[in-house]
């Protein structure tokens, strides 16, 4: 059980280490693209981020109970690093 607890706990702390680790740098980053000196624009953009977590929270753990946890966990760690990965090589 601790085994489990741990792991889901870094599973978190690594989601949540993204969003902070992006957060400072992204406004001075957005500056240097088109529209990126918009205050709500970039707002709007971190804000989208944090909705869609909280928008699929309830449909992923009504999914994680019917299919079991580490099958939705690993599902979702996958989706992660495929859309950092086409982040990471964009122009």
């Amino acid at each position: 059980e601790r085994r489990a607890s741990a792991s889901l706990a870094l599973v978190f702390a690594l989601r949540m280490l993204g969003l902070f680790i992006v957060l400072p740098v992204f406004a001075l980053e957005a500056a240097r693209l088109p529209g990126g000196e918009d205050a709500a624009r970039v707002g709007f953009a971190m804000g989208l981020y944090g909705l869609t977590q909280a928008f699929l929270q309830i449909p992923l753990g009504l999914a994680s109970d019917r299919f079991g946890r580490k099958p939705v966990i690993v599902a979702g760690l996958l989706l992660f690093a495929l859309g950092s990965g086409i982040a990471a090589w964009a122009p």
